[in-house]
Order: C-alpha cells, then structure tokens, then sequence
C-alpha cells in the first residue's frame, strides 16, 4: 500500500485538528453551547475548510463513528468463507476499545459517548448513527451470505448493537467519573463475550 503523501497527511492533521478542537469546546461546555464558528476560531482555521471536512455540526461527534462504519464494512466484504461477521469485526472492535485509553484527558467528556449522555440532542445523533451502521452492516452481510434479506438486517441490527454498547457504557462510566484507561480496561472483557455469543450465533 503506498503511503500517504504530504498533502493527504496535512488534510488528516487539519481534520484532527478540528475533531480535536471541537471536543474540547464540547467538554468545557456542551454541545449545544458552542457553536461552528466558534470551532474555527479556536482550531485557527477559515469556518469554510472547518465545513469542507465537516459538512454539519452533527458530524463533528459522529465522523469517527461513521469512519469505523466504512472500516467494519470493508471487513465484513473481504472475510475469509466460513468466518462469521463477528469474527471478521473481532480484532477491530477489540483494538477500538483499547484505543479509548488513549482519549486526552481534556476532551474525554467531548466524545460522542459522555455528550450522548448529557445532551438529548447528541442522544438521537448517536441512535442515528447506530441505526445507519446497522443498515449499512445489513447490505455488507447481505450482499455476502446466502441468507434472507430480513436475517441479514437481523444481524445488521446486532453487529451494530456492539457498538451502541461501546458508546452508552463509556459515555456511562465517564460520568461516573472512570478515566478513559478504566474505561477501556472495564469494556474489553464485555465486548470480548458479546463478540463471542454473536460468532457462535452467526457462524452457519
């Protein structure tokens, strides 16, 4: 795979840089209190490159949900015959878990998870996003199993499930005070069973 040239690494620092700014803001202050603007200024970039990497507001919670959406696809598409969907997911899920140990102290409370807890409005844009993966999830095992189009969305809707628990339990125990470390500790071995009791289930 070649690797990424100069000009696509300083879009993806930008594009950091801005998801970085805007959950601190949202830390500090809640979602509904910080507007786009105000985003840019602190990111110390032009409001129109903010909306050329953030179309809407929405998505400065939502992207890295929507990205790791893209990643399960592609997994569940390419999976070796006779792996089950959650197999295939496994070891991505699993890493994404372990990464939340890595969440910066000062915008812990500005991922989608602690906001989804806190702000009605991040709430619907989390169930969402969820109902979304799921669909998405559905065509992907759909379009590479020789199952029924209702069973698919079935497994869709539980693919996507894992990760609605991922968000609402981290979001949970960050209110409670867990630091991201604890957090990530705390969910490995849940997700690990979950993940578990769904490749027994769809293994066929």
């Amino acid at each position: 795979m070649a690797k990424p040239g100069l000009r696509e690494l300083k879009k993806a620092r930008t594009r950091r840089l801005i998801a970085d700014t805007a959950a601190r803001l949202f830390a500090e202050r809640g979602y509904e209190r910080v507007t786009v603007s105000e985003i840019a200024r602190a990111a110390e970039v032009a409001e129109q490159t903010l909306y050329n990497y953030f179309p809407t507001k929405e998505q400065l919670v939502t992207d890295r949900e929507e990205q790791i959406q893209q990643q399960l696809d592609d997994l569940i598409r390419s999976r070796p015959a006779g792996t089950s969907p959650a197999a295939a997911i496994r070891d991505f899920v699993l890493q994404t878990v372990s990464a939340i140990r890595d969440t910066q102290p000062e915008i812990a409370r500005g991922t989608l998870g602690y906001l989804a807890v806190i702000s009605p409005t991040v709430n619907r844009l989390a169930l969402e996003l969820t109902d979304r993966q799921a669909t998405a999830l559905a065509a992907a095992i759909g379009d590479t199993s020789p199952i029924t189009p209702d069973i698919a969305r079935l497994q869709g809707i539980a693919l996507a499930g894992v990760f609605q628990i991922i968000i609402s339990e981290s979001g949970r125990r960050a209110r409670e005070g867990q630091t991201p470390a604890e957090i990530a500790d705390a969910l490995r071995p849940q997700i690990e069973n979950i993940l578990a009791e769904l490749d027994r289930w769809l293994t066929r």
